[in-house]
This record gives C-alpha cells, sequence and structure tokens, in this order.
C-alpha cells in the first residue's frame, strides 16, 4: 500500500508538472499579459508593476522558472521576496531560505488579492454543489438502475434506459439553461426557487450570512444528471449480470424474500463497478461545475474562474486551473485506496 501511494502520488507529481508548464505557457508564454488586461492605452506605471511581479523583463525560459519556484510548495526564495509576496509557510536560513509554503498564485489584476486566498474562499461552494450532485445521482441512479434490472422488458425497463441515454447526450450547460428557465423563471410561483444565488444569503434587515440550501436545487440537479444516467446504466447492467448467478438462485431455494435477496445479496455485489464510476465522477464534476455555476451564479471556482476570463484576470485562471488539477489528482489517488478497502479482492501494488 505504502508502494502503491509513493509510485501514484510520484505520477501525480508528473502530471501536475505537466499542467503548471500548459497554464504558464497558454497564459503567459504568448503575447504581453500586461497589454492584453490594460490594452494600449494603458497606465505605463500599472503596465510595469504588472511586467515586474510576473517578471515579464526576463527571458521565457527564466519566467518559466521563476513562475514553478512560485507554485511549487518546496522552494528557496530570498527575505525579501517573502516579506513582498506575504509568503505562508515555514522558513529555514539567513537570507536564502528554504521554503516549505503554500504555492503563491501571485495577485489578482482586479481586486489585487492574493489569489489563494480568493479559490479557497470559493472552493467550499464548489464542493458543496459537487457533493449535493454526486449524492443525487448515486440515490437515485441506483434505485433506477435495480429497479429496471427487477423489472427488465417492462416499461420501467424502457423509461430508466431511454431517460438515461437522454441524460448522457444532453449537455450540461444546455440542459441548465432549460432547467433555470422551466424551474426558475415559468414554474418560480410554484416552486419558490430562484434562478441565481449562492449556498448563503445575507438578512436585509441585520446583515447577517445565513445558510440557504434551496440555492442548490436546481445547480445539483442539473450538475448530477450526467452522472445520474451513467450510474443507472452500470446498476442495471451489472444487477442484471448478478441476478443469474447461482448463489442468487441458491438464496430463492432457501425460502430467502425477494427483497432480502436483491438488497442484501444481488446489490451489495453489483456496486463494485458503480462505486468505480462515482469515485472518478465526483472528481469530473469538481472540474465540470465551470459554466453550472455560471448560469446559476452559484459562487464557486468555475464562476470565479469564467468571470476572470471575461476581464483578463489570468492570475486567477491559473490558479485556478492548478488547484482544479490537484483536487482531481487527489480525489483520483483515494477513489483508489477506497476501492481495495471496499472490494478485498482488488489488491493494488
Amino acid at each position: 500500500m505504502t508502494q502503491y501511494i509513493l509510485r501514484k502520488t510520484a505520477y501525480a507529481g508528473f502530471v501536475l508538472a505537466g499542467v503548471v508548464a500548459i497554464v504558464f505557457f497558454l497564459f503567459q508564454g504568448f503575447g504581453d499579459p500586461a497589454r492584453l488586461v490594460l490594452g494600449q492605452t494603458g497606465d505605463s506605471a500599472t503596465i510595469q508593476n504588472i511586467r515586474k511581479e510576473l517578471y515579464l523583463d526576463q527571458p521565457k525560459w527564466k519566467q518559466f522558472l521563476l513562475y514553478v519556484r512560485d507554485v511549487s510548495p518546496v522552494s528557496i526564495h530570498t527575505r525579501e521576496e517573502i516579506t513582498e509576496k506575504q509568503l505562508k509557510g515555514i522558513f529555514i536560513g539567513g537570507n536564502t531560505k528554504l521554503a516549505f509554503k503554500l504555492p503563491y498564485l501571485r495577485h489578482s489584476y482586479q481586486s489585487k488579492r492574493d489569489v489563494l486566498e480568493i479559490l479557497m474562499e470559493a472552493l467550499p461552494g464548489t464542493l458543496l454543489l459537487s457533493i449535493a450532485a454526486m449524492l443525487f445521482a448515486t440515490i437515485v441512479g441506483i434505485g433506477l438502475g435495480v429497479l429496471a434490472a427487477v423489472k427488465q422488458n417492462t416499461w420501467m425497463d424502457t423509461s430508466a434506459v431511454f431517460g438515461s441515454v437522454l441524460g448522457i447526450s444532453a449537455p450540461s450547460f444546455f440542459m441548465g439553461i432549460l432547467i433555470a428557465y422551466f424551474f426558475a423563471i415559468v414554474l418560480g410561483p410554484y416552486t419558490g426557487l430562484n434562478l441565481t444565488g449562492s449556498y448563503y444569503e445575507y438578512d436585509d434587515y441585520t446583515g447577517e450570512k445565513y445558510l440557504s440550501l434551496k440555492n442548490l436545487i436546481l445547480p445539483a440537479f442539473t450538475l448530477g444528471i450526467r452522472p445520474l444516467a451513467i450510474i443507472t446504466q452500470l446498476t442495471r447492467s451489472a444487477m442484471l449480470d448478478v441476478l443469474h448467478q447461482d448463489y442468487i438462485r441458491t438464496a430463492y431455494a432457501k425460502g430467502l424474500s425477494k427483497t432480502r435477496v436483491i438488497f442484501r445479496h444481488a446489490l451489495r455485489n453489483a456496486l463494485n463497478p458503480v462505486l468505480t464510476a462515482v469515485t472518478g465522477w465526483f472528481a469530473e464534476l469538481l472540474a465540470g461545475a465551470f459554466f453550472v455555476e455560471y448560469i446559476f451564479g452559484w459562487k464557486g471556482v468555475g464562476k470565479i474562474t469564467v468571470d476572470a476570463l471575461d476581464k483578463l484576470d489570468f492570475p486567477v485562471v491559473m490558479g485556478s486551473v492548478l488547484v482544479t488539477a490537484t483536487l482531481f489528482v487527489i480525489i483520483n489517488i483515494l477513489a483508489d485506496i477506497l476501492y481495495s478497502i471496499v472490494d478485498p479482492r482488488v489488491k493494488i501494488t
């Protein structure tokens, strides 16, 4: 297990190194970011400050190495750089220090705030949305899959399969627009759901911040449609395979009830491929929530990233890609470990 984790961590390091290189050359390797943001008529002093922060007065290869140093959790910095960039971590040494730090993702062009701070404020919203969407998809998907398998070749089975095909085919951003229009505008007076809103709201009189999970319903439903369709089909296929096994016939022969056989014996053994899909899709939901958050005005990493792209706020976009990629890699490693725990027959080496 330890060797497996170390090997996967090394692979993750190579993946993230590739992401860092792509992000840098995509947003900073071509053109002049300072000019792209401020235009040709931008204030010269402001342009010079941006160029200095991004090391644009240095050769491209040196710009890249300095960017890698900034985002790396282990690096070397001078005392002046630590103070100027307000780096957070453990620093060892004299004027030149070995730093074990939080990645420095630089500052937003628009708000001048630290990018990591901006993303950490938005990350709980994305995690909450992804977890809610995955719970909805898992519970409903397994239920529909079991029903379709038990009622094979009936209208229930046909409806579940047809619905899952539609769910897989429909893009999330398209479904988001339709769902927002019908449930928040056309049926808004009956559903009481808002077109946009985050997981918190402010009291009009006291100004206090309070939790508002009502705003979570539509974006979570939209984001959960595609994994719901996949989980339904996987559960149906796995259940049909398990229900024809010899031990299921033996269980019926012993006089066990149909409900007990299905849920205590068949479903338990059919959940392995479903578990793999759930963990894999959760990682994808974190990355795929961008446009759903934007459509519903949900304050998360996705909405902040789209807004930053619109304003050419490149440090926020670059930081968002790196944070999302890191979460994706970590969740996939945890998913492999969890899979081996749930199914002892699977050995990770």
